[in-house]
């Protein structure tokens, strides 16, 4: 999940969000600091820079919850009174990252694209660490967001991604807007809030994803005239891309798969990134750890899903898992049981 709009803003992903609810303790975080960013920023990937505050400062107080849900989506609901203005870049890849303002404003920049967003905004994103996306959050009395990173496209059957990243705003409906106003409002504690969130989760996608990528998904000619790749090469970089989704625990070898491909592995490598967004390794690491999450929350062990992964020590996958869905992997067993 970009995590890097910590209160509204950007993830960790993914992400433009900051995973902050501790589900052990059922509480979210009240009070953010310099030394509160910069924990975070180092344990997700993000950049974060604050305005003329002093160490200790509060830099925002408020509520910021997070919410994991099924399908590898990871949500964070934030409503701050910010204090000092801050920014967040993140450094890692995100398929997509919506970020909606339910009250005060946020400014994003991606590459060359500005935007300002404010009340009944929204904005859907993808970036790379090549290409980071970089969100201004300016002081102010209230800033109240939701934001929602998906980790991974495959299990939700979501059109492919646009040729590079790029930002791509639109506006809510009143009615959807009040929805989410009174979703927020409600403690997460109670088990319906996840079923809740898990709808509205879909909603935003449906929403806010850009029309170009459902054009390109509909149109193949036009997807691979606007990645510079051949009608040879798009069916097997489709192949490729599902392959890993659907075998993400088997032992994958760029030489074998450059040779499936019938490229060399440098060609593989490069049209990959161009096609997809990210590389070959980072898309099935998404893969592993969409899968992990699933069969956490199917009821495997936490050892036995980091063997599944690949891992050899569970303390790597842990904190892969972490950076990833902003939670432990023990934590997604504990809520499972606690349902």
């Amino acid at each position: 999940m970009h995590r890097g709009f910590i209160a509204s803003s950007h993830y960790r992903d993914a992400r433009m969000t900051t995973a902050t609810y501790d589900s052990q303790a059922n509480q979210p975080l009240h009070e953010l600091t310099p030394g509160t960013l910069a924990q975070l920023g180092q344990r997700f990937g993000i950049d974060y820079r604050v305005r003329n505050a002093p160490a200790e400062a509060s830099v925002a107080t408020g509520s910021v919850r997070d919410v994991a849900l099924p399908q590898a989506m990871h949500l964070t609901l934030s409503d701050l009174s910010v204090n000092f203005a801050y920014s967040s870049s993140s450094r890692q890849t995100a398929p997509w990252f919506i970020s909606v303002v339910l009250e005060g404003h946020i400014n994003a920049r991606l590459g060359s694209q500005r935007l300002e967003l404010n009340e009944g905004d929204g904005v859907s994103a993808h970036f790379t660490p090549e290409q980071p996306l970089t969100v201004y959050q300016p002081a102010q009395a209230r800033l109240h967001t939701v934001n929602l990173a998906v980790l991974a496209t495959t299990s939700l059957a979501l059109p492919p991604l646009p040729a590079t990243p790029g930002l791509y705003p639109w506006r809510l409906s009143s009615a959807f807007t009040q929805t989410l106003r009174q979703a927020t409002a409600e403690p997460l504690a109670n088990w319906r809030q996840p079923l809740i969130w898990q709808g509205l989760a879909l909603q935003l996608l449906g929403a806010g994803l850009p029309d170009q990528a459902l054009q390109a998904s509909a149109n193949p000619s036009s997807a691979q005239a606007s990645h510079g790749l051949s009608a040879r090469d798009e069916p097997r970089l489709a192949a490729l891309h599902t392959q890993l989704a659907a075998h993400p625990a088997r032992h994958y070898c760029l030489n074998d798969l450059a040779r499936e491909a019938a490229m060399s592995p440098s060609s593989l490598r490069q049209k990959f990134r161009s096609r997809y967004g990210c590389s070959i390794f980072d898309h099935l690491r998404e893969c592993r750890l969409a899968q992990a999450h699933q069969d956490l929350q199917r009821g495997m062990s936490v050892q036995q899903v980091a063997h599944t992964c690949g891992y050899r020590h569970a303390t790597n996958f842990a904190t892969a898992f972490r950076r990833r869905f902003g939670i432990a992997p023990h934590e997604v067993v504990t809520h499972r049981v606690a349902r």
